[in-house]
């Protein structure tokens, strides 16, 4: 006899256009991302399979779930939802060469000239860990035999604990070491398995992951950056979001230190503290 499956197919869950507006509301209050009429569709699509696994039935008792949750354990879920993560390393390969080339020696030359050799650097929005790991191979073939007598590690900070814990864990497909110049690949990284590399431990220990919002209105911070990686992230938020995130950055940057942010954004359009120094590059005066 033939036996028939008693599963029942699975159903989505559609949303209203007033629990689209509270999801919009939620977002944006919460991380500063600007959801569009345009990317309602994208959030049905993503949300709807882990709704049914909490066992809810709509939209609106998924919302009433994430303002009860008083963990951000949610809250980090949503941000994996509907998030990308999309990065790989070196991306955006002018910014490493503009670090190796000119940051790096001026910042280097006169915190030695003082004798502090301490050298603080903040991935703000460092998704799955290609950032902060090529920021760290940056410093330390900067550095050379010198980097042991620098206090010179890197913090890295996300709002998506899953990102984050993927950064921790340095593992990596063939296809994302791709962009990893060899010499760099066979210095950094152990190959794992016939298709998987994972980042050696001299470098993973060198990198603090945090995971921390980049909408708190205070920094929890002891001391300034003499830089800030920030890219890739303000094309979320709208312009208000953008300078008043700036605005607090530029509180933590260190005198003379730079931010970075996408080659795709710009600072000039809002109230910008930072000076110019070249598309994408910005600098506090001082030093």
């Amino acid at each position: 006899m033939t036996q028939t499956s008693t599963s029942a197919p699975f159903e989505s869950i559609g949303i209203s256009a007033e629990e689209f507006k509270l999801f919009q509301q939620f977002i944006y209050e919460r991380v500063g991302i600007n959801l569009s009429e345009q990317k309602q569709g994208l959030l049905v699509t993503r949300l709807n399979k882990h709704i049914k696994k909490l066992g809810l039935r709509s939209f609106r008792d998924y919302y009433d779930y994430l303002t009860r949750d008083t963990t951000g354990h949610e809250l980090s879920e949503l941000i994996n939802q509907v998030s990308t993560n999309h990065t790989f390393f070196f991306r955006e390969k002018a910014h490493f060469d503009f670090m190796t080339e000119a940051v790096l020696p001026q910042i280097t030359q006169t915190l030695s000239s003082r004798g502090e050799l301490d050298l603080r650097v903040w991935c703000a929005a460092s998704s799955t860990g290609e950032e902060p790991y090529g920021l760290g191979m940056t410093l330390m073939e900067f550095l050379g035999d010198r980097y042991s007598s620098w206090s010179a590690g890197l913090l890295a900070t996300d709002v998506s604990s899953q990102a984050l814990e993927t950064a921790q864990n340095g593992f990596y497909s063939d296809d994302r070491v791709a962009s990893v110049p060899a010499h760099l690949k066979a210095k950094y990284f152990i190959r794992v398995d016939e298709t998987t590399w994972q980042v050696k431990p001299h470098l993973r220990k060198e990198i603090t992951y945090r995971r921390f919002n980049l909408m708190n209105k205070t920094f929890p911070f002891r001391k300034p950056f003499h830089i800030i990686f920030c890219r890739n992230v303000l094309i979320y938020f709208d312009q208000q979001t953008v300078e008043e995130l700036i605005h607090r950055m530029y509180t933590w940057t260190a005198p003379g230190g730079y931010l970075f942010v996408g080659h795709s954004e710009s600072l000039g359009r809002i109230n910008n503290p930072y000076r110019y120094i070249k598309p994408s590059v910005y600098r506090k005066d001082g030093l």
